[in-house]
């Protein structure tokens, strides 16, 4: 195998986070601070966060839009960030790579984490059309991701399904599987 990075080989996305651990406001800018400086096409910064911490009003209105799978373990997280990305540019044109740059900054976002010590698991399971609703989101706003963060958890707290997974050896595709031929 090839020599990666340390901060890549120990990345994880645990289902298990400790559920009183809290983030401090210095955790959240930093990781807020590493995805603003994300690359994007002609720096167009599209992405978009909103910061939801255990208890307050935006943790709860993201937490009920997830999928029930994933609401039995995301409320365990110290925070749910919502990511979204505008569709169009000061102008009015589309923003064809908004998703794209957005999966960039959740990226940095991910890699801080990482050397916070804190874990990220990324959330495609959720209601768009009910976040858009429940948080008043303007129409040129997509929601395309959410974000749990914390500290690890305990994974013998998890269901047994999910236990399962998080106990279980890390498993990647091989490398010649990835390739365009």
């Amino acid at each position: 195998m090839a020599q990666l990075s340390p901060l890549l080989a120990t990345r994880w996305s645990p289902h298990a986070f400790d559920p009183v651990a809290d983030l401090t406001d210095a955790e959240v800018a930093s990781l807020l601070e590493a995805a603003r400086w994300a690359p994007s096409a002609d720096n167009t910064q599209p992405w978009r966060f909103l910061v939801g911490r255990r208890d307050d009003e935006a943790y709860k209105r993201i937490l009920v839009n997830l999928t029930p799978g994933n609401q039995r373990w995301a409320g365990r997280a110290s925070a749910l960030l919502l990511g979204a990305h505008a569709t169009t540019g000061p102008t009015g044109c589309p923003l064809t790579h908004a998703a794209y740059d957005l999966g960039q900054a959740v990226a940095h976002l991910t890699v801080q984490a990482t050397t916070l010590r804190l874990y990220v698991r990324q959330i495609s399971g959720f209601d768009a059309a009910g976040l858009r609703t429940d948080l008043e989101l303007a129409p040129a706003v997509r929601p395309h991701v959410v974000v749990a963060v914390g500290r690890l958890g305990d994974p013998y707290s998890l269901p047994e399904d999910l236990r399962a997974r998080e106990v279980g050896l890390r498993q990647r595709r091989p490398l010649t599987e990835l390739m365009l031929r």
